[in-house]
């Protein structure tokens, strides 16, 4: 498989599973996070880490509830992973102006670095892929991506253009 030719002339099989888009995809992850992985290892942070980080930063505000919907993960893994931020001084939580109760979510100056750099190097390996494909072929890419998401779960972030 190293070194494998993944060019796009291999015919879709007409029954059965598409290996090569599979592995691609399976590559494709690897190395889309394996950049943003090793960073965010000389924090001691991880994948949860930077999925946190990521929204917080693209929704600034977002109350842990709001947080725990996206994510789809318990109130006790989040709250491992946001002692963590917050400790680090890359997160601030501040009380809700309306309801005290509600927990608001902040990057401090800190995490907003740190959610910018992440973003960057995964902004440039999708600019450079878009660069080789065209950028006119952006919102086949993205239906595509979105159509790969389970349809409960919707895709709205990944396809509104106003949230990007």
């Amino acid at each position: 498989m190293r070194g494998a030719n993944h060019s796009a002339s291999a015919p879709v099989p007409p029954d059965g599973p598409d290996f090569e888009l599979i592995e691609l995809l399976f590559f494709a992850y690897r190395d889309f996070v394996g950049e943003p992985d090793r960073l965010l290892a000389r924090h001691g942070f991880g994948r949860a880490h930077h999925r946190v980080l990521h929204f917080i930063n693209r929704h600034q505000g977002l109350t842990v509830a709001e947080l725990l919907d996206i994510l789809e993960i318990t109130k006790q893994s989040l709250a491992r992973v946001l002692k963590d931020l917050v400790r680090g001084g890359f997160v601030e939580q501040r009380a809700g102006a309306e309801d005290r109760r509600q927990r608001l979510l902040f990057l401090t100056p800190r995490g907003q670095a740190l959610a910018q750099g992440l973003a960057g190097m995964q902004g440039a390996r999708i600019a450079r892929a878009l660069g080789a494909t065209g950028a006119a072929h952006r919102p086949v890419i993205a239906r595509f991506l979105a159509e790969l998401i389970d349809s409960e779960r919707g895709a709205e972030v990944a396809t509104d253009p106003a949230a990007s």
